[in-house]
């Protein structure tokens, strides 16, 4: 997300500077550049909220399975730490 936000204003300081360009296809090309930034920022909008929205999902999910299975839960994540132990003194 980052590195395409980067982009996005990379984009527009190219713009910027494209306006001492003078012509007809000088305006062409800032017209369209104008267009994909507009583009790309509602793409990475719709994108940040989707992922918002699934994570919040996971995050509710998870929580009202460890509430409605407290033991399973805390076998699960001690499973898991072992597991995690394991690898890491094999290195």
């Amino acid at each position: 997300m980052a590195d395409f936000q980067a982009l996005v204003s990379d984009t527009e300081r190219l713009l910027e500077h494209t306006a001492t360009l003078a012509g007809d296809q000088a305006d062409e090309l800032r017209e369209q550049i104008h267009e994909s930034l507009l583009k790309a920022r509602e793409t990475l909008q719709l994108t940040e909220e989707s992922l918002r929205q699934r994570g919040q999902a996971a995050v509710t999910a998870a929580e009202d399975y460890v509430q409605s299975n407290p033991w399973q839960s805390v076998g699960i994540a001690a499973g898991v730490g072992f597991l995690i132990g394991l690898l890491a003194t094999r290195r």
